[in-house]
C-alpha cells in the first residue's frame, strides 16, 4: 500500500485539470476557426426593419423551394397564383450553417417550369440564401436542403 502524499494530490490535480483546459482550448479554438462571420453589421438596426421586411416577402405571396436531384440543384421558384418565376435576376449563396469554406454561388438556368444550377455537395444541411428580384420586387428567402448519398 502506498501512502498519498502531497505530491502525488499536485500531480493528480494537475493532470486532471490540465485535461480540462487542454479540451476548453481545444473547443474554443475550433469555434473560432469555424466562425462564419456576421449575418449583419448591427442586428439592432437590422431588427428595426424586421416587420417592414417581413409585410414586404408576405405581400409578394411568392413561394420557394429547393432540391438537389444527383448534382442537379432545383429551385421552383412560383408566384402568387401558383405560376413560375422565370423572369428573375437570381442570387445568393448555397453553403453551410455554420462554416463558410464550402459555400457557391449556383449558376442558374430556367427550364420553363424549374430553375437548374449544378452543384456537386458532400451529404448534410445546406442554405440556400437566395436573392430574387423582377422588377421592383425583391424576394429573399433561407431554405434548407439535406443532403443524402
Amino acid at each position: 500500500m502506498t501512502t498519498l502524499t502531497g505530491r502525488k494530490v499536485l500531480g493528480i490535480f494537475t493532470i486532471g485539470f490540465g485535461a480540462i483546459i487542454t479540451a476548453n482550448l481545444t473547443l474554443a479554438y475550433n469555434a473560432v476557426q469555424t466562425f462564419p462571420g456576421l449575418e449583419t453589421k448591427n442586428s439592432y438596426v437590422a431588427s428595426q426593419h424586421f416587420d417592414d421586411d417581413r409585410a414586404a416577402q408576405q405581400a409578394l405571396g411568392w413561394t420557394a423551394e429547393v432540391h438537389l436531384v444527383d448534382r442537379d440543384l432545383q429551385l421552383t421558384l412560383l408566384d402568387r397564383s401558383g405560376a413560375p418565376i422565370g423572369d428573375a435576376d437570381l442570387s445568393g449563396v448555397l453553403g453551410r450553417a455554420t462554416n463558410v469554406a464550402d459555400d457557391i454561388t449556383p449558376e442558374w438556368s430556367f427550364d420553363g417550369q424549374i430553375w437548374h444550377a449544378p452543384a456537386d455537395l458532400n451529404p448534410g444541411n445546406w442554405d440556400l440564401r437566395l436573392v430574387a428580384t423582377r422588377g421592383d420586387d425583391t424576394y429573399r428567402r433561407r431554405l434548407k436542403l439535406e443532403t443524402v448519398r
